[in-house]
C-alpha cells in the first residue's frame, strides 16, 4: 500500500515490457487487439486505465521478482501449500451446503435456500473487480490475506447467528472471501505456470473436491446428528486459518528476499491518509461496483421474495427493487462511459471474440446448472428419503466429475495446444445430459440413473470450463491476467446468480400452490408450515395424504425447472463458435517470468 508514487503506478514501470500474444494461422493478425493498442500506447491517445495496464503494476512486479528468485522446491513447496489451503475450503463448501436446507429450515424459512446464495454470487463476483486491482496494485499476499479475514469473520458470524437475516449476511460475507481466496490462489497459480502447462495445475488444485464430495456430506452429517452446524463452522474458521498462515509466510519470505538483493525497490508514498483514500476509491472504481451490484442485487432477489411480501409482487417495496435495478442499469453505463476517471472493466478486453464467447459460455453454463439443481438436495432427501451424505453424494457427482477429468483435459491441450475444438467435444455430451433430465427426474427413477445424469452433465461443464478458463488467458499479457480471469469470474457469478433467481422463483411460486392443491382438506392449514420446513416434510409415513401431496408437489415443480434449465444449453454451441483457434504450444512467449513450470 505504500510502495506507490502519487499517480498510482510503480516508478520503475517500463512502458516497452508490453509483451504481445502470436498465434498461428489467422491468430497472427494484432492479436486480440494488442499490437493495435501498443500502437494506441505510443501515440498517447489512451486514457490513463489504458495506460495502466500496459504496464506491470505493483502486485504483478512483486511476483515476477519473487518467481525470478525462488528455487525450484520453494516453488514445489508454494504447489502443496495452496492444494492444502484448496482442500479445506472446498471440504467447507461441501460440509456447508450439505447443512444449508437444515440450518434455513430451523429458521423456518427453508423457501429462501436461493436468496442465502443470490447476495452472496452476486457480491462474490463483484467483488473480483475490486480484487484484481488489490493484488495487481499492492501484492498478491495483501489480497489473499484480506479474503482470508473475510472468510474467518464471515464464519464466525454464521456459528452464532440467531436468525435468517444474521445467516444470510454471514453467508455473504462468507461467500465473498470465499470465492476471493480461490480466485487469488488461480491467480498465484497463473504466476507459477507457463501458459501450455497451466490448465494442468489448475485442475490438479480442483481434485480436492474429489474427497470433499465424500467425505464434506458425512462431515456435516455428523456435525448434524451430534453437535449442530454452528460447530462446523467455528472449527473449519480455524482450520482455514492454519493452512492458509503457511502460504502467507512463504511468499512475505521469498518478497523480503527480493528487497534485499535489490530485485524490488522500497518505495514510500508521499500522499496523506485522505489522499490515498480518495486515490483508491477512484483506482477502485467504489461508485462502479456498488451499480453493478445493485443492479443485479435488484432485479433478481424479488424472485425469491416476492412470495413471502405481504401483496406479492404488488408489493411495494417489490416493485421498488425491480425499478431501482432497471435505472441502475442506465446509470452504471452513463458513469463508466462518460464519469469514471477509472474504469471498472477495461471493455477492449470485451471486443475480443475469443473473451466474450468463453465468457458468455461460462454466464450460460451456470445459469442452466443453477436453475434445476438450485433445490436438488432437498428433492432428493424428501422424495427418494435419503440422508444427509447420500443426498449430497449424488448432487456433488456433478463437481466430482468436473474435478477428476479437469487435469486430464490440460494434460490434453497441453499436449496439442488446442483449446476451442476441444471444447466442441463438450457440446454433445452436456446436451445428452440435460436433456435426460427431463424424462429422468421423476420419483420413481432410481438414484443410479440420477447419478449418471449429472455425471454426464459434470463431463460436459468440465470441458467448458478448462477450455474457457484457457481462451480468457491467452489473448492477453501478465499484466491483465487477473483482470480478464476476474470478468470471466462475474460472469460465471452472474449466471449462478440468475439460475439461483429462476430456481427461487419457480419454487416459490409454484410449489406452495400446488402443494395447497394436493394436500388434504384437513392439512391445507398447515400448508405453508409444511413448504417453509424440510424437516416436517420428510417427517411424514410413506403412503400417508400429505406425503404423496408433498412428493408430487416436488416432482412437478422440479420436472419444469430442468426444462427451463435445459432451454439455455443450445446457446452454449453460439459461445463457442466465435472463439479464434489459438494453438498455445506456439505462441513466441509465455506470460510469465522466472522459475516456473
Amino acid at each position: 500500500m505504500s510502495d506507490l508514487p502519487s499517480d498510482g503506478m510503480p516508478k520503475t514501470a517500463i512502458p516497452n515490457q508490453i509483451e504481445p500474444v502470436i498465434g498461428t494461422g489467422d491468430d497472427t493478425e494484432k492479436n486480440a487487439g494488442i499490437d493495435r493498442h501498443i500502437q494506441e500506447h505510443e501515440a498517447g491517445d489512451v486514457s490513463s486505465s489504458d495506460k495502466d495496464s500496459t504496464l506491470y503494476q505493483g502486485g504483478v512486479q512483486r511476483v515476477r521478482a519473487i518467481t525470478s528468485l525462488w528455487s525450484k522446491n520453494t516453488m514445489w513447496l508454494m504447489f502443496v501449500l495452496l492444494y492444502l489451503v484448496s482442500f479445506i475450503d472446498m471440504l467447507l463448501v461441501s460440509v456447508q451446503t450439505s447443512l444449508n436446507p437444515y440450518i434455513t429450515s430451523s429458521f423456518h424459512k427453508h423457501g429462501l435456500l436461493t436468496v442465502v446464495s443470490i447476495m452472496a454470487t452476486i457480491l462474490g463476483g463483484s467483488s473480483k473487480l475490486t480484487l484484481a486491482k488489490i493484488i495487481d496494485i499492492w501484492g498478491r499476499v495483501e489480497g489473499f490475506l484480506f479474503m482470508l479475514v473475510i472468510v474467518v469473520i464471515g464464519l464466525i458470524m454464521k456459528a452464532t447467528c440467531k436468525n435468517i437475516e444474521t445467516y444470510v449476511a454471514a453467508h455473504t460475507l462468507y461467500w465473498v472471501g470465499h470465492i476471493g481466496m480461490m480466485y487469488v490462489i488461480d491467480i498465484m497459480l497463473a504466476d507459477m505456470t507457463t501458459l501450455k502447462n497451466r490448465m494442468i495445475m489448475l485442475g490438479i488444485n480442483g481434485t480436492p473436491s474429489i474427497a470433499s464430495t465424500f467425505a464434506g456430506p458425512r462431515i456435516a452429517d455428523l456435525f448434524y446428528a451430534n453437535l449442530n452446524f454452528r460447530w462446523a463452522f467455528g472449527a473449519f474458521a480455524i482450520m482455514i486459518t492454519g493452512t492458509s498462515i503457511p502460504v502467507v509466510g512463504v511468499m512475505l519470505c521469498m518478497q523480503r528476499k527480493a528487497h534485499k538483493v535489490g530485485a524490488l525497490e522500497r518505495r514510500i508514498s508521499e500522499r496523506t491518509w485522505w489522499q490515498s483514500a480518495i486515490h483508491y476509491f477512484i483506482e477502485f472504481d467504489v461508485i462502479g461496483i456498488v451499480l453493478v451490484t445493485a443492479v443485479f442485487s435488484l432485479i433478481l432477489l424479488p424472485f425469491s421474495l416476492a412470495s413471502y411480501a405481504p401483496k406479492g409482487w404488488a408489493s411495494g417495496y417489490i416493485i421498488a427493487m425491480e425499478i431501482l435495478g432497471v435505472v441502475c442499469i442506465p446509470a452504471f453505463y452513463a458513469w463508466e462511459r462518460y464519469l469514471s476517471p477509472v474504469q471498472f472493466l477495461p471493455w477492449r478486453y470485451l471486443k475480443e471474440p475469443t473473451i466474450i464467447g468463453s465468457c458468455l459460455l461460462y454466464c450460460v453454463m451456470f445459469i442452466s446448472c443453477f436453475t434445476w439443481n438450485s433445490y436438488f438436495s432437498s428433492y432428493l432427501q424428501v422424495v427418494h428419503r435419503l440422508d444427509i451424505t447420500t443426498a449430497n453424494y449424488v448432487l456433488n457427482a456433478f463437481s466430482l466429475t468436473s474435478y477428476i477429468f479437469s487435469p486430464i483435459f490440460g494434460l490434453l491441450i497441453r499436449y496439442t495446444g488446442e483449446f476451442k475444438w476441444t471444447v466442441f467435444t463438450g457440446i454433445p455430451i452436456l446436451l445428452l445430459g440435460t436433456a435426460l433430465l427431463i424424462p429422468f427426474r421423476q420419483p420413481t427413477t432410481h438414484v443410479g440413473v440420477l447419478t449418471m445424469t449429472q455425471v454426464l452433465v459434470g463431463l460436459g461443464t468440465c470441458i467448458f470450463t478448462v477450455c474457457g478458463q484457457l481462451a480468457i488467458m491467452a489473448p492477453v499479457t501478465h499484466q491483465e491476467i487477473a483482470v480478464v480471469v476476474a470478468i470471466w469470474g462475474l460472469f460465471g457469478s452472474i449466471g449462478a446468480a440468475v439460475g439461483s433467481a429462476i430456481a427461487g422463483g419457480m419454487w416459490n411460486n409454484i410449489l406452495p400452490g400446488e402443494l395447497y392443491q394436493r394436500l388434504p382438506e384437513e392439512s391445507k392449514n398447515i400448508s405453508a408450515t409444511i413448504f417453509s420446513d424440510m424437516v416436517l416434510q420428510m417427517s411424514y409415513a410413506d403412503g400417508s395424504p400429505e406425503r404423496e401431496a408433498i412428493v408430487g408437489a416436488y416432482a412437478d415443480v422440479q420436472r419444469k425447472m430442468v426444462i427451463a434449465g435445459v432451454c439455455f444449453v443450445p446457446l452454449c454451441i453460439g459461445c463457442v463458435w466465435v472463439w479464434r483457434n489459438i494453438n498455445v504450444k506456439n505462441l513466441e512467449r509465455e506470460q510469465t517470468r522466472g522459475n516456473v513450470w
